[in-house]
């Protein structure tokens, strides 16, 4: 976090005594870095950890690969993503991003040029750093601020596997799903996860990687 430096001068003692003020810090890659998430299985809370793990364990099983994202996603990280996209994909004034309660994120969307007045150019600039730094620049909605994530009820994956795939549900019933797209986003594979209690976010193509609890 950056600092001023002020010297305050004692009426009884001379001396300068230099002290540190707390400065918002200007938004950018930097940022990416910090409040970090999860894409562990351990992070999820259960009984949703439990029913992940067993979907996770037959497409596997089946020839499958699971590429893991995102679990557990920090409040603090929801709140960076959510307004860093919404600058950048919606045209959001970075002058009206509201604070993040308390004093935990002292981040400052809206620069500042050299002479003192607002640098729209900059805001924007230090808005999509932390966009591409995340991944989400894909994203066709804006990472929630409250979401499964932050209750760790969610996984953002990709899955894709060749040929037929050969799966057993929840139940041991065996499934072939030969269909396309041969990806998370396949209807019978929706269908499959559903029955461990994981489930397919219901809007469609709009977040494709995010599986849930209850598909939200």
């Amino acid at each position: 976090m950056a600092t001023l430096q002020a010297t305050l001068t004692p009426t009884a003692d001379q001396t300068p005594v230099a002290v540190s003020v707390s400065a918002d810090e200007p938004s950018g890659a930097q940022w990416v870095g910090r409040f970090l998430g999860s894409a562990s299985l351990t992070t999820l809370a259960s009984p949703f950890r439990e029913s992940a793990t067993k979907f996770l364990d037959a497409v596997r099983a089946a020839g499958g690969t699971v590429q893991i994202a995102a679990t557990y996603r920090p409040p603090e990280r929801a709140y960076l993503m959510h307004w860093a996209w919404k600058i950048v994909k919606t045209g959001f004034d970075p002058q009206q991003v509201p604070s993040y309660p308390g004093d935990v994120i002292k981040i400052k969307w809206a620069h500042v040029s050299a002479s003192g007045t607002y640098d729209q150019q900059a805001s924007v600039q230090g808005a999509r750093a932390m966009v591409n730094g995340y991944g989400i620049s894909g994203l066709n909605v804006a990472p929630a601020l409250n979401s499964r994530h932050t209750q760790k009820l969610a996984i953002d994956m990709n899955i894709s596997w060749n040929g037929t795939l050969v799966i057993n549900n929840a139940s041991g019933t065996t499934v072939s799903i030969s269909s396309a797209p041969k990806t998370g986003m396949n209807n019978e594979l929706h269908t499959v996860g559903a029955t461990y209690g994981v489930i397919k976010f219901v809007g469609g193509s709009s977040d494709k990687p995010h599986w849930s609890n209850d598909g939200h």
